[in-house]
């Protein structure tokens, strides 16, 4: 399970933008948190994926709690998690190509001999052109830049998936390949997903469950 306990998250003091906020993601469902633009849920995202440190709380990952962020989280944990972000240009470095970009992760972890087998096959998986695999971010599209960053984010099999408005900037082709391409990649994987967006028809066809933050306001009796 991946658990986010009472999570209390800003990135100035005493300004959180993330107040007292739980969730919870079981093995193999995909939930979706929808929110309006400005309400913390890409903040929660970061917590979640382990790339921003919670004023308080706890980020819980298969029974674990996370004890370091970044690069000071465990490697176990930090390789159970596969993250994609909304503007690919932003997390894509541009001196490298695509293939470069794909095969990151596995350099990091010391797995370099595995790179070229496990490009392919991750490019593949989200419809990604061999041909495409030489260029730089500034020589292909957004929609194909988001495939290979979706290919990264898959490459090392990862357990669980975090796509903060993961489809936000493409077009609905694209949108519902790389939909599709994360979906494959669950059913053989059996990896949770925490989907972070506010298109209520695209959260709600795509997840399990989808959780409404903030929460729509009682009706009165």
């Amino acid at each position: 399970m991946l658990e986010l306990d009472t999570i209390t998250a800003g990135y100035e003091p005493r300004r959180p933008v993330v107040r007292g906020i739980s969730l919870t993601v079981q093995n193999g469902e995909s939930v979706g948190l929808l929110g309006p633009s400005g309400c913390g849920k890409s903040t929660l995202a970061k917590v979640a994926a382990l790339l921003h440190r919670p004023d308080a709380g706890r980020v819980v990952i298969d029974g674990t709690a996370a004890t370091g962020w970044r690069h000071r989280a465990p490697q176990a944990q930090r390789t159970a998690l596969g993250v994609v972000f909304q503007q690919p240009r932003l997390s894509a470095d541009p001196r490298l190509t695509l293939a470069a970009l794909i095969g990151e992760p596995l350099r990091a972890v010391g797995r370099s001999a595995e790179v070229p087998d496990a490009v392919r096959e991750s490019a593949e998986r989200v419809g990604l052109g061999e041909d495409l695999l030489g260029r730089r971010p500034h020589e292909v599209s957004d929609g194909q830049l988001q495939r290979a960053c979706v290919a990264r984010a898959l490459i090392l099999r990862p357990r669980w998936l975090v796509c903060d408005e993961m489809t936000a900037m493409l077009d609905a082709s694209t949108t519902a390949a790389l939909v599709r391409a994360v979906e494959d990649y669950r059913a053989d994987s059996g990896a949770g997903l925490l989907a972070v967006g506010h298109d209520k028809v695209l959260l709600s066809r795509w997840c399990d469950r989808v959780v409404h933050w903030p929460e729509p306001a009682a009706e009165s009796a």
